[in-house]
């Protein structure tokens, strides 16, 4: 069972590296679920004397006032043999074999977080101590709990040691050593108060009684230590501090530990429960249950790692690939970004994602609609028939037919179609656009980094602009075209005159009768609509050419060969993430690689069981 012990001191380490210490995050948290024996005691209630007991070493700072100022992450390693080192998680490849160094360094790191004042933090001290008279056990010192602010501490002192001491306890994983001195009443007890107040039926509380050989004479703590004053699920122990005399003369605390010994074994009051006495038997007892707790925890963290890791790969690949170190790897990055981008927007046109649908409605409904309200019939009214007709003769009136009527007709009405095939090119083009802005804001790479986004978008919209420009040229060549040539074989085929019953005996003039200006509007609105269809046919074939086809080929290459050009410090400035989104990338990575080793690690040890 003692790699369970050590499997949660290198769980806590990692959580400690990382920043992870149990704090409000809005990463997921391993710290808070990991069990851990958390120490809580008033000032001067023996709560350091019990830690030095467990451990057989001086080691912790000792003074006035808060000394404990940051939480201390004791851990206790088991040696088969050597000598006693003690190593820190802040100084990773130094050992320390002078336990006095190990106090000052205590001191110093304190001091390092929290300056020379008497502030508080949260922040822990990881410290390891290697020895072969200590059993596997983790522990967590914690200020000891106050009632007044001394000089150079702020007045919400008192709140802020208690607030942290409470996120620590109250947690349903912490086991709760409740330390209070025996030569005070119980219920005045700062630690059995506040762990009451997290813990009330007593089911992760273990409580310490001290200094039992400083109490009055004639009394006992007898009825605490058999839990009959105030009942825990667990048993009472009592430890004997060493005195003040013992401390000052540096008495060994191998030696102390047997004095202890004695002491309940000769006490008349205590000989009876001497067996579960001491700090040595405490030491052992917490280490038994710190494993058993471990041990029926460890399907649950099995879980909690297994969906942090998902949560955490998951909101990795949101925020995308970190950014390139080198020139080349930036500008391979740009490209495949707008590779993504330029696939996505070929999709919106394929089908494949919606919107390119709304280009084949211009073709069918609404150019068709925009032509139909050219209403040629009125163009070719009889009164503007008779007008063009007329004009066209000149001074001399034409002798077989209006060819230059004819003409002008025509070519007025079919100037007007210029009209719809522009408003298609348009329209299409701003169905191009919007297709632009949902393709960018569906690749998910060019929300990353915001000017590369802009830059994009820019250099796509002018594009367009070009292909826009250059479509519209050509629709309306198509027209012109039209205007510019008449179909011959379409009058060619019309009937003459003769055939219609005409006399050819009459008047040249007579033919500017309403009848015949009326067979002319009828024949050239025939011509008309028979462009009309065929236009209808060839815009939408040029407008696909010019725009969609070219949008689909060569959207980006003006920004590609400008990309060539760019100097590193451009092309860094195209990938300017935003630090905070740099910033959460890296500790989810790190939180990542963390839980992947509790994976494995965890995974072993249940296989091994």
């Amino acid at each position: 069972m003692e790699n369970l012990i050590s499997l949660v001191n290198k769980l806590q380490r990692a959580c400690t590296a990382l920043g992870d210490h149990g704090e409000e995050s809005a990463l997921p948290t391993l710290w808070d679920s990991l069990p851990a024996i958390a120490v809580v005691g008033g000032q001067s209630s023996g709560k350091s004397s019990v830690l030095e007991s467990i451990v057989g070493k001086d080691f912790l700072p000792r003074g006035s006032g808060i000394v404990t100022r940051r939480p201390l992450v004791l851990q206790l390693h088991k040696i088969d043999e050597g000598r006693e080192y003690a190593e820190f998680l802040h100084l990773p490849r130094k050992r320390f074999t002078d336990f006095a160094l190990v106090r000052k360094e205590i001191a110093d790191e304190t001091d390092r977080e929290t300056g020379r004042s008497k502030q508080i933090s949260s922040v822990p001290i990881h410290l390891s101590i290697y020895s072969p008279n200590v059993v596997n056990l983790t522990l967590i010192d914690l200020p000891g709990l106050t009632k007044v602010a001394v000089e150079g501490q702020p007045d919400s002192i008192v709140a802020d040691i208690e607030n942290m001491v409470r996120s620590f306890i109250e947690k349903p994983n912490c086991i709760i050593l409740a330390i209070s001195p025996a030569n005070q009443d119980l219920a005045t007890s700062d630690a059995i108060k506040i762990s009451r107040e997290v813990d009330p039926k007593g089911e992760r509380t273990f409580g310490v009684l001290t200094k039992i050989d400083l109490m009055d004479k004639g009394t006992d703590a007898v009825d605490i230590l058999e839990g009959k004053s105030y009942k825990l699920q667990f048993p009472w122990f009592g430890v004997v501090n060493r005195s003040q005399a013992d401390i000052n003369k540096s008495v060994d605390m191998i030696a102390a530990r047997r004095k202890e010994r004695e002491y309940f074994a000769n006490s008349p009051e205590y000989k009876h429960m001497a067996h579960r006495m001491g700090s040595e038997h405490l030491g052992k007892m917490l280490s038994k249950h710190l494993e058993s707790v471990i041990k029926s925890r460890i399907p649950g963290l099995q879980s909690l790692i297994n969906k942090s890791i998902l949560e955490l790969e998951s909101e990795l690949s949101r925020l995308g690939k970190p950014v390139a170190a080198d020139a080349g790897g930036k500008l391979y990055m740009i490209m495949e970004i707008c590779r993504i981008f330029d696939q996505i927007y070929k999709e919106h046109l394929d089908g494949v994602r919606p919107g390119g649908d709304k280009i084949y409605n211009v073709f069918d409904n609404q150019l068709p609609a925009a032509l139909k309200r050219l209403q040629f019939d009125k163009q070719l009214a009889m009164e503007n028939v008779r007008k063009l007709i007329t004009e066209a003769d000149g001074y001399q009136p034409h002798l077989i037919a209006p060819e230059q009527g004819y003409r002008r007709l025509i070519e007025s009405s079919l100037i007007s179609i210029r009209g719809p095939a522009e408003a298609a090119v348009e329209a299409v083009h701003s169905i191009l656009k919007d297709l632009i802005h949902k393709a960018i804001g569906e690749t998910m790479e060019l929300r990353q980094y915001p000017t590369l986004r802009v830059e994009v978008g820019n250099a796509a919209f002018e594009s367009l602009d070009r292909m826009r420009e250059e479509s519209k040229k050509a629709t309306l060549k198509l027209v012109d075209m039209e205007c510019s040539y008449l179909t011959v074989d379409f009058f060619r085929k019309l009937p003459q005159d003769i055939e219609k019953g005409g006399n050819p005996t009459h008047s040249i003039f007579d033919r500017y009768n309403d009848s015949y200006l009326r067979r002319i509007g009828t024949t050239v609105l025939s011509y008309v609509n028979m462009v009309c269809a065929s236009l209808r046919n060839s815009i939408p074939k040029s407008i696909v050419y010019g725009q969609v086809r070219e949008a689909k080929r060569t959207l980006l290459d003006h920004f590609f060969a400008e990309l060539g050009k760019k100097e590193p410090k451009q092309l860094d400035k195209l990938l300017d993430e935003d630090p905070a989104v740099m910033e959460r990338r890296t500790a989810l990575a790190k939180r990542l690689e963390l839980y992947r080793s509790a994976q494995s690690e965890i995974d072993a040890v249940a296989w091994s069981k």
